[in-house]
Order: C-alpha cells, then sequence, then structure tokens
C-alpha cells in the first residue's frame, strides 16, 4: 500500500492533510464529468483509503490498517471542525432562500419541517427498534438524525430535474430548514434519554420540552444579533473590502460557538436563520460575499465526507449487508417518506403528483453524517444502561447506508419520475435570460407576452430594479457565480440566452449551462469584434448564435437606442411572412417564431427559419408600420 508507509513518516499530519483535499476536490471534479451525486464520489473515495484499503491490505497479508486515520490525524480537533463546517454550510445554505418564495407554498414548507419531522420521527425510530434490534434508546436518536434531508444533494437534483415551481421551492426549503430541525430533535432525544435514566420518564419530558424552547429562543436571539451587526457595518462602509467575507466567517464561527454553550446544538438554528435574515434584507449587496462562501462550501464538504466515511471501522462495515439493513432502508424510503408528506400537504393545493414525486425527494446527505459521528462518541463517552454495549457503533454504518442509498436511487430515478409523474416537463419552453438591460427586457417581455416563464439575471441592481418594475421575474446575482445557479428557480425552464454587453461573460455562462439545457438549449449574441476578427469571434462562440451573425450587443442596443421595438404579428394566408418582409423592406431582424401548437423556434446563424400561415413572428422593427389592410387574424403588439 503506497500511503501506508508515508502516512506512518515524521511528516503524516501534512500528508495526510494533502490527500484529503486533492481526493476530496479530485472527487468533485470526477463527479462533475460523470455527471453524478457528488456525494456518491467523495463517500467511496473516503471509504477506499479507510475500511477499503484495510480490507485489501488484510487480504494481501498486510497490516490490515486503512491508509487514513482521521481520528489519529486529528485527534480532539476533529469532531469541533467538523461541528463549524457544518454550521458554514448550513449558513451558507441559508443565504439562499428567499421568503418570497414562501408565499406559494409556505404551509406545506412549514408542516414539512414540523408535522413531517414528527411523523418521520416516530416511523423511522419505530422500525429502528423492530429491524435494527438497538434497543429504545438508540431507536429514539436514529429517528431523530434522519429527520434530515440534504440539501447539498437536493439543490443538485431540482436543477437538473427542473421541476414546477411549487415543488422546487418546497424541495429546496425543506432541504435547508429540516437540518437544524432533525438536529435539534436529535440533540432533545440524547437529553432526554440521559434524563430518564438519572430522574425518570416525567421529570425528562419537562427537561425536554424546555430544552426545546431554550433552543429555539438562543438560536432565534443570537442569529438575529448576529445578522443585524453585519448588515449595519457593511451599509456603513465600516468594513473594508477585503476584510468581508472574512469578518462574515469570524461572525457565523462566533454565533455557532456561543449558541451552543447557552443551549446544545442551537447553534445550527441560529446560522441558519442567520443567513436567512441576511439573505433577505434590502440594504446592502451580498452577492460577492455569497460567492466566498459557496467556495469555502465546496472545500467543506469535499473534506467532511471524505473524512467521516474514512472513519468507518472493518466490523462496521459487515453491518451494512445484512437484510434488516436493507429492510430498514426500504421502509424508510417507501412507508415513512410518503407518511410525512402526505400528513403535511393534507388539505394542501399540492396535487397528487406533486405529492408523489416530494416522497421521492429524500436523500439523506451531511448533516445526519456529522451527528451520527458525533452522537456516537457522546453515547460511548456516557456509557449510559440503556443503551447495550457496542449498539452505539451501529449509528454511523446504518446512517452511511441511509445516505449512499438514498442518494444513489433517487439521484440516478428523481428526474424519470418527475417527468412520469408531469411534474417536469419533457421539453419546457420557458427562457432565461442573462441580462436585464433595456433590450434584453424588450425581449423578455416578448417571451413573457407570448406565454413563456421568463427568468432574467443580472449583477447590476438598477437593471434588476427597472426589469422588477416592469413585472419581469428577476434574480440579482452574476450569472458565473454557483449562488446564482443554486438561488435559480429552473422550472418550466428550458432555454438560456445570453444577452450581456461582455462576449466572454456569454461565453462562460453558455459553458456553464450547457451542462444544465444542453448544447441545443443554450444561446449567444455574436461577439462585438466578431466581424473583423473571424478567429476570435469562433474562439467565443460556445453556444447557438443568435438571430444573425451581425446581431452583436453593440448592433442591437444602437438599434434600441434609436427606437427599435419588439413587434409580434401572427401570420395568415392573405398576410405570409413574405409579406412582413417586404413591408419592412428587409429590415426587421427575426427573433423566435411561436408555432400554432405553441411551440417556441429561436432564430439561430446557420438555420434559417420559414414561419408559416398561422405562427407569430416576433421581430425586432426600426418603425411600426400600420396597414389598412390588415385581417383580423394578423394580431400584432409592441413593446
Amino acid at each position: 500500500m503506497p500511503f501506508a508507509p508515508l502516512l506512518a513518516a515524521a511528516h503524516s499530519e501534512l500528508i495526510g492533510l494533502t490527500v484529503i483535499i486533492v481526493l476530496g476536490i479530485g472527487a468533485q471534479w470526477v463527479a462533475w464529468r460523470l455527471r453524478v451525486p457528488s456525494i456518491l464520489i467523495l463517500l467511496l473515495t473516503g471509504f477506499a483509503i479507510g475500511p477499503g484499503a484495510a480490507i485489501v491490505s488484510d487480504a494481501f497479508g498486510g497490516d490490515g490498517q486503512p491508509w487514513l486515520r482521521p481520528d489519529d490525524l486529528m485527534g480532539d480537533l476533529l469532531l469541533p471542525l467538523v461541528a463549524i463546517s457544518l454550521a458554514v454550510i448550513l449558513f451558507e445554505g441559508g443565504l439562499t432562500l428567499r421568503l418570497s418564495e414562501l408565499k406559494q407554498a409556505g404551509s406545506t414548507i412549514i408542516n414539512l419541517c414540523t408535522t413531517g419531522a414528527i411523523v418521520t420521527w416516530v416511523l423511522a425510530g419505530g422500525f429502528a427498534y423492530v429491524l435494527l434490534g438497538q434497543g429504545w434508546a438508540l431507536a429514539v436518536i436514529l429517528g431523530a438524525m434522519l429527520t434530515v434531508t440534504g440539501p447539498t444533494v437536493v439543490g443538485p437534483l431540482l436543477q437538473h430535474i427542473r421541476p414546477a415551481p411549487k415543488v422546487n421551492a418546497i424541495g429546496k426549503w425543506e432541504g435547508i430548514v429540516i437540518d437544524p430541525v432533525g438536529a435539534t430533535l436529535g440533540v432533545l432525544a440524547f437529553v432526554a434519554i440521559e434524563a430518564i435514566h438519572t430522574q425518570g420518564f416525567g421529570p425528562a419530558t419537562g427537561q425536554a420540552a424546555l430544552g426545546l424552547l431554550r433552543t429555539v429562543l438562543v438560536g432565534g436571539v443570537i442569529g438575529a444579533a448576529g445578522a443585524v451587526p453585519i448588515v449595519l457595518l457593511l451599509r456603513n462602509y465600516q468594513i473594508p473590502d477585503y476584510l468581508q467575507s472574512p469578518v462574515l466567517l469570524a461572525m457565523v464561527v462566533a454565533c455557532y460557538t456561543a449558541s451552543n454553550l447557552l443551549s446544545d446544538e442551537a447553534g445550527l438554528f441560529a446560522v441558519t436563520l442567520m443567513g436567512l435574515l441576511i439573505a433577505n434584507q434590502r440594504f446592502v449587496s451580498i452577492q460577492h460575499l455569497v460567492e466566498f462562501k459557496e467556495n469555502l462550501r465546496v472545500m467543506l464538504i469535499s473534506w467532511l465526507f471524505i473524512v467521516l466515511a474514512a472513519r468507518l471501522q472493518v466490523e462496521q462495515v459487515a453491518l451494512l449487508g445484512n437484510w434488516r439493513s436493507l429492510a430498514f432502508v426500504a421502509m424508510l424510503m417507501l412507508v415513512v417518506r410518503p407518511a410525512a408528506v402526505f400528513a403535511s400537504s393534507w388539505r394542501s393545493d399540492l396535487t397528487l403528483q406533486e405529492k408523489l414525486f416530494l416522497c421521492w425527494l429524500a436523500p439523506r446527505g451531511i448533516v445526519a453524517a456529522a451527528l451520527a459521528s458525533i452522537f456516537t462518541l457522546r453515547l460511548e463517552s456516557l456509557n449510559l444502561p440503556v443503551v447495550p454495549e457496542g449498539a452505539a457503533e451501529q449509528l454511523v454504518p446504518i446512517t452511511f447506508l441511509v445516505i449512499v442509498s438514498t442518494v444513489a436511487i433517487y439521484g440516478l430515478t428523481a428526474a424519470p419520475v418527475a417527468r412520469w409523474l408531469g411534474v417536469a416537463q419533457p421539453d419546457p419552453q420557458g427562457i432565461l435570460i442573462a441580462s436585464c438591460h433595456p433590450g434584453a427586457r424588450a425581449i423578455g417581455h416578448a417571451f413573457k407576452d407570448a406565454g413563456f416563464r421568463v427568468l432574467m439575471v443580472d449583477s447590476n441592481p438598477f437593471n434588476v430594479q427597472a426589469a422588477r418594475m416592469e413585472g419581469l421575474s428577476t434574480v440579482y446575482a452574476s450569472i458565473l457565480s454557483e449562488h446564482a445557479i443554486e438561488e435559480i428557480n429552473l422550472g418550466g425552464i428550458g432555454r438560456f440566452l445570453a444577452l450581456t454587453r461582455n462576449d466572454e461573460v456569454n461565453s462562460l455562462a453558455t459553458l456553464r449551462f450547457r451542462e444544465i439545457f444542453g448544447r441545443a438549449g443554450v444561446y449567444q449574441l455574436a461577439p462585438n469584434e466578431g466581424r473583423t476578427r473571424e478567429k476570435t469571434s469562433h474562439e467565443l462562440i460556445r453556444g447557438r448564435q443568435l438571430f444573425t451573425a451581425d446581431a452583436t450587443y453593440n448592433e442591437l442596443d444602437a438599434r434600441f437606442s434609436a427606437g427599435a421595438v419588439v413587434k409580434a404579428t401572427k401570420l395568415s394566408k392573405a398576410f405570409t411572412y413574405d409579406d412582413f418582409q417586404k413591408l419592412y423592406g428587409g429590415e426587421a431582424l427575426l427573433l423566435f417564431v411561436v408555432g400554432e401548437t405553441g411551440a417556441l423556434s429561436i432564430n439561430t446563424v446557420g438555420q434559417p427559419m420559414n414561419p408559416k400561415p398561422g405562427d407569430t413572428v416576433v421581430c425586432l422593427v426600426d418603425r411600426v408600420v400600420e396597414r389598412a389592410d390588415e385581417e383580423p387574424a394578423a394580431e400584432t403588439a409592441e413593446k
């Protein structure tokens, strides 16, 4: 084993940390290339250098030791580092939550994080007691831990599936908010079990209720106390640009630790609330802070899954193959989750298809893995009589089996299930537009007036505000940031148009969204220098070139500034597309066509369009022509 002697050398700590970082980021890249959830590759990598390496070594007559032993490498710092990493991840998740999304499905989201969590806790604990034989104490703790889902898995799944906006909002909110709820339930269960052993059932119940109240109050107060000073300092320019991200990170860690000192695991609730409050204030821009946090989150998730998977012992791995463990996972997916969803959506306006899809969207992730490791060590240190000797060690492998199984099954099947249920369109027609400048807004209005969903993204606050005032849906973010992709609700959207003034941004954005919409669904303007620098033009084209070879940003902007308008005209047998062109003397620029069936076709270079009677053509025209002989069927609209 090549790493074994290295890790035993004098600089084993340095080498061990290097292995974790390199393999973690490498696993993220492999997952991106294979288009599979990164958590799967990360867990397999951690398993390979941990218990997997020990099994291989023993089989070939080696020392039977893993290549990486996180507990030896990090010692007592391991769990504090895991806890702080978890806090940063949940804070970053809170930054993606928008209160406006609660208008669509707020009651269902609240019910999933309350009623649904209780149903999951009770049923999962019951199945754990019956099937796993862990005893009632461990069953209660395991049931509480498994109320969480996995925001780091749910988010990418929703981006890939692009379900209806309401379902998208429910999935995103539940994936983030349920994590501190599940952590709090786990702590309360832990405290109650300890109290039952020392004081009896009655006092333990009261102590658990007080613990819940204390957690909510402490987390709420400290979360708000952390958000308000940050906003005020940023608004009054009291923090230099280069210190803003470090100061915010320090505040997150301070709030998490302070909350936990006052009430166990109140810190996760505090940092999630802190992120939510900062994200929904309107006093300062936080886009640059969000971009820093998203990069940090990738690093933290990478090392966390590698380390936690590598901590598995060979004996624990042997527990994963028995039928009881597999049956427990099946009950979680086929009974527990559907019961929680239907109990939470009772009397809601969700359709049966939407409820069934939510039943198939509950992968577990990093929070469950971290809680399992933390509670195992706590139970082993307390040595409670209600927990059989060695039983606590089963929490980690069972949790990892649940994580791997749910991520693999949901990740591979959620998209076809969504299409089968009609929750996600097989050919979504909505438009995502990069830019909110006046010309882009006019084009966006034309798509919206034609009946298509339109969402516009821009980092210019004045353009975004103007678009919102005109009734267009917007996202204030850089189109190149990971935060933008996570925040954008892609339900019903199937095409991306890059209309910014920056040719490089258009090309990079097109490359990024090609992974989501495919090559046929991404479009960009011709580069501004394309007519004079052919090589550069070719290098900058990464999507389908919009409209014509001369339709650059500068050209379109000049026409809009001169008073050009976007005009929609329905063709008929009496007024064909040839008649339309003659009417405007060839100056009309064809943007897109809406067929009689409602199908959208966008005009591109190299694929000339031939609109037919019954189609609606949408063109950019420099002048509006009034026709006295216009047929009643030839409807026009201007923007």
